[in-house]
């Protein structure tokens, strides 16, 4: 049997910019996505901490070192610059496995800067 696991999480991700007449996704600068172990398209769960909004959507590359987290498309609607969100991605992993399952946990600072790391 398979259990759906946390795989790596950006928590208090600041939302940099928001552009409403995007396709949708939210872009999140490279670094941090290779940080946290996340692929270009990869769903995602997002939280927003300021209104409580919960989304699904994928994640795509911003430019490497910006810092960027944008809200695009519809999602635009669900916060605003300033406010901070919490990206999870999950894996299914084997139930054998799933004890010894440590995911991988980036906590960022106002300017999405690296402040700590877990599980990496």
């Amino acid at each position: 049997m398979l259990v759906h696991l946390l795989k790596s999480k950006l928590h208090r991700a600041t939302v940099t910019a928001a552009s409403l007449d995007y396709e949708g996704s939210l872009t999140i600068a490279e670094d941090l996505m290779e940080r946290a172990g996340l692929h270009p398209y990869e769903r995602i769960l997002c939280g927003n901490m300021a209104n409580g909004a919960r989304w699904e959507t994928y994640a795509i590359r911003g430019p490497r070192g910006s810092g960027v987290i944008e809200l695009n498309g519809a999602v635009a609607h669900l916060g605003k610059i300033g406010d901070r969100l919490t990206i999870m991605s999950f894996a299914e992993v084997e139930e054998a496995q799933a004890s010894a399952w440590t995911p991988k946990v980036i906590v960022l600072d106002t300017a999405n800067r690296i402040i700590n790391e877990r599980g990496i």
